[in-house]
């Protein structure tokens, strides 16, 4: 085998750190070669991205626009610069992606405050959202002009199309736009077991990053601009952001591959069936560790909120965590608390989980 395409890892092994580690559906790599013969023109004047913006109007509103990006930074970067001027500032979350894991760049490269809010389950309310709101007119103060939720949320809730709608309703209704981190959109769709309009457009929300990388995709995320009056200067921002690929193409084509239908006879998309298989095997880890702690064959063991999506969020000794990792990657959330985060993808299988649980079974078994 040529060393250049030797594989150099076991195929077998799967983790439960994070649903970036999973691999591209086999269905996304078809739609990447059959996207790869003949020329066409770059920069997102090709018929795939032309497709790619027939099919987002009709999933998001017959005003919505898309413009695919790299990756999610790079899509909330974007988003929250073309909403807000320089001397504006969004509410979000004390746990929100903005805030904690890009590395400054919402700030660094958008130029935007951000007034991170704690909330006890990863979601904003109208109450919480005032505790920030609050300062229009005076100088010394950024001012709150946005509000940013993620669906799914960083802890794994998600929330209600009632709940966008009351967060959508105080932020307009005080004269903020309103963004949606959607890095697991799809996960939160699955969940919620409703059209991806009612929870965003119909809603209230005004721009959004449409996750992918998560869900299947090889470093593929999309800006969808809900409101076109909401966001200035996208067709520029991306592009100045380095977040405008030439042949957009492959982008396109991979978003559109989510779309298609998934060819099972249920009649959802790949993305959606791919997400409820995240989910479902979530729910599976979550169902089989609460038997455990029930019947009291695993002790020592709690969790910290509901497994909603794909996320399994549980509360350990930091050294039995610390064992189990031994045999299974997964990452810490909070270590002074105990607090870890386990993640199912969409290429989780019953065995994994078998033998997740198997590991924590040896660990914390009575």
């Amino acid at each position: 085998m040529d060393a250049v395409t030797e594989r150099l890892h076991d195929p077998d092994y799967r983790g439960f750190a994070s649903d970036n580690y999973a691999g591209i559906h086999p269905e996304v790599l078809v739609a990447i070669a059959a996207a790869n013969e003949g020329h066409q023109v770059a920069y997102g004047e090709d018929v795939y991205t032309e497709r790619l913006g027939e099919v987002i109007r009709r999933e998001f509103g017959d005003d919505a626009e898309v413009f695919p990006v790299f990756n999610g930074t790079g899509a909330n970067v974007v988003s929250l610069k073309s909403i807000l001027p320089p001397w504006g500032a969004v509410i979000g979350t004390a746990n929100a992606h903005i805030h904690t894991d890009e590395g400054g760049a919402p700030e660094r490269i958008a130029g935007v405050k951000i007034y991170p809010v704690p909330v006890p389950h990863g979601k904003l309310t109208p109450e919480l959202i005032a505790t920030e709101a609050w300062g229009w007119g005076d100088e010394h103060r950024a001012q709150p002009l946005a509000v940013s939720i993620t669906q799914s949320t960083e802890l794994g809730t998600v929330y209600t199309p009632e709940e966008v709608r009351a967060v959508a309703d105080y932020a307009h209704g005080n004269g903020m736009a309103v963004h949606m981190d959607g890095a697991r959109l799809w996960n939160a769709a699955a969940a919620l077991g409703v059209p991806f309009r009612e929870f965003t457009s119909e809603a209230g929300v005004d721009i959004l990053s449409l996750g992918g990388t998560k869900n299947g995709l090889l470093g593929v995320e999309a800006i969808v601009l809900i409101d076109p009056q909401a966001g200035t200067g996208l067709k520029y921002l991306r592009k100045l952001s380095m977040q405008l690929s030439s042949k957009m193409r492959f982008a396109s084509a991979q978003l559109l591959a989510l779309f298609e239908d998934a060819g099972d006879g249920s009649g959802d998309s790949l993305g959606i069936r791919s997400a409820k298989h995240a989910n479902a095997m979530a729910a599976l880890l979550r169902s089989k560790l609460d038997a455990g702690v029930a019947d009291g064959s695993i002790r020592g063991l709690g969790f910290s909120q509901e497994t909603q999506a794909n996320a399994v969020f549980a509360e350990l000794a930091p050294e039995s965590a610390d064992r189990i990792r031994e045999k299974v990657r997964f990452y810490d959330w909070d270590r002074s608390l105990g607090q870890v985060r386990w993640m199912t993808a969409w290429d989780t299988t019953e065995a994994d989980i078998d033998r997740f649980v198997a590991a924590v079974r040896e660990e914390l078994g009575a």
